[in-house]
């Protein structure tokens, strides 16, 4: 099948999903209203096979290093998924199947499939990074840019409230890399990640308009809320680094598989 935008509905709800565009969420409206930042780097995107910074984008599977482009520098970021085309293998109204089969400058071979998956008052978006092959440590995620403000409320608004209660804090470096060191949740601005061993569990509230909660079984999520335009609230299999210090190993009869939802009402 192509690569053109996909669209989904349900309800008053729509999406598009771009697969030619790493797969990125690129709208996510709601009654018409826009809750995702638009421009060709934002959306919601995968974070495959690592997320966020890898340090020196050097990551050790056994006794062999290997090196990664190094695009963040001093670091490698957000993975390759991001960057590439996606093939789409099913669409129905509410629901689409994407899959991206790693290649250089990833150094194994194996297969990511992403499933996004509508209703009427929800969004489910699903990651399982398969191996045929040699074994290797990965990890899978999602980078949402939500809207600070949405249509219709002016820019001197307060703009969205980002609520959640987690167990600890990573104390982050002056590279934006986990110390190793956990301490207690510091208040906003964040660009850190915290730990939520019950599952992620995160609560954007535009006052007067709309509550959206990012939920998922895993317990790192990483929150950034500096730009003035938006917030990211990034679900993930393991912390910044994680290859490094949190790995998942991919085997061909143990694939990572993840899967966030995020859940809205209207105010």
């Amino acid at each position: 099948m192509s690569s053109d935008e996909i669209k989904l509905g349900a309800g008053a709800a729509d999406v598009t999903v771009q697969p030619g565009n790493g797969c990125r969420v690129g709208s996510l409206r709601v009654d018409g209203v826009e809750l995702l930042r638009q421009g060709e780097r934002y959306g919601s995107f995968p974070m495959v096979p690592w997320c966020g910074r890898t340090r020196e984008g050097r990551f050790r599977n056994g006794d062999t290093v290997h090196q990664l482009p190094v695009n963040a520098p001093p670091h490698a970021i957000h993975g390759t998924a991001r960057d590439a085309v996606w093939k789409t293998a099913r669409v129905t109204d509410t629901e689409a199947v994407f899959t991206y089969d790693l290649t250089d400058p990833w150094p194994y071979p194996g297969r990511v499939t992403q499933i996004v998956e509508l209703a009427e008052d929800a969004l489910t978006l699903r990651l399982a990074i398969e191996t045929y092959d040699d074994s290797f440590p990965a990890q899978a995620g999602w980078h949402p840019w939500f809207n600070r403000h949405l249509e219709g409320t002016g820019g001197e608004s307060e703009g969205v409230q980002v609520h959640f209660d987690a167990a600890w804090q990573e104390l982050r470096g002056d590279d934006h890399l986990p110390t190793g060191t956990r301490v207690d949740p510091a208040p906003s601005p964040w660009d850190d990640c915290f730990g939520m061993p019950g599952g992620v569990d995160v609560t954007l509230t535009w006052p007067g308009r709309l509550e959206l909660k990012v939920a998922s079984r895993e317990e790192w999520v990483v929150v950034y809320d500096e730009p003035a335009e938006a917030v990211c609230v990034e679900p993930q299999t393991g912390p910044p680094n994680g290859l490094n210090t949190a790995p998942r190993l991919v085997t061909p009869l143990e694939p990572l598989e993840t899967s966030t939802t995020w859940t809205w009402r209207r105010l």
